[in-house]
């Protein structure tokens, strides 16, 4: 008497999604999922800090408070000081920005480098947009001082300046770091985005117009969004079979200098 045995799966030599996505070998794995990964772990200070905002939480408003009022002081003393802060902000507004970022995109297109010139394009695009609206849904009022020296409209949170600096000075640092080398030059592409990033967000408090928080939000959201581009470039690149790059140290596309169309 014959007894038949229930068909047995064969054993499937697809690996499975999880390891996929921690395979360094997959065109979507490791590096993909780190970058990712990054972008997601940037965004939960920035949704922590917005519920706080949301919710006036006490220690987090007598801190923008006393901050606000300290620099307020001290502007009002020196009328100098208030002058730098507002060139800086004005030279390193929103629109200045996107002004610049526009030109590198129309140089990105002329090498012919069009995937980096719509990956610029869209982090700008999707920054500018994710920031009025978020200002709009917090509908967080502006400091007000008895004597502000220098006035600002709109919402609060987060800082159109800091974000909008933050971008701006993440996609020229990655798009223009396989151009410097890895000596001075690097350094000092480096420590430029930074003092555009940081200065320009301070500048805002130092007037007056923001408070702490609110520059802190713009600089997490920028970064975040950076992140995300930046992940779903090198989801392109893997899947093109290209050479995995460490954005922070290669930029998101070391070709461009040699091979534009590659980009």
């Amino acid at each position: 008497m014959s007894t038949h045995r229930p068909p047995t799966l064969a054993p499937s030599s697809q690996p499975s999604w999880r390891r996929r996505r921690l395979d360094p070998d997959h065109s979507l794995g490791l590096r993909l999922t780190l970058a990712a990964t990054a972008a997601f772990l940037v965004l939960v200070p920035f949704a922590l800090l917005a519920l706080l905002v949301l919710g006036a939480w006490a220690p987090l408003h007598r801190l923008d408070t006393a901050v606000t009022h300290t620099l307020h002081d001290y502007a009002v003393d020196h009328p100098a000081w208030v002058v730098l802060m507002r060139i800086w902000s004005d030279v390193f507004a929103p629109m200045p920005l996107r002004a610049v970022a526009l030109l590198l995109v129309i140089w990105l297109l002329r090498r012919g480098a069009r995937r980096l010139a719509l990956w610029a394009t869209t982090t700008m695009v999707v920054g500018g947009l994710i920031g009025p609206l978020l200002k709009l849904l917090v509908g967080r009022d502006r400091p007000e001082l008895l004597d502000p020296v220098a006035r600002a409209a709109g919402f609060s949170f987060p800082s159109g300046h800091a974000l909008n600096a933050t971008l701006a000075a993440g996609v020229l640092l990655l798009v223009l770091l396989p151009y410097v080398g890895r000596g001075v030059a690097r350094v000092a592409l480096w420590v430029a985005a930074l003092l555009l990033t940081v200065v320009t967000g301070l500048s805002r408090v130092a007037l007056g117009v923001h408070f702490t928080s609110d520059v802190l939000g713009g600089w997490l959201l920028g970064v975040a969004v950076v992140a995300a581009t930046t992940a779903a470039f090198t989801s392109w690149r893997a899947h093109a079979g290209l050479r995995p790059v460490q954005p922070a140290r290669d930029g998101v596309s070391p070709e461009v200098e040699r091979h534009p169309e590659d980009a």
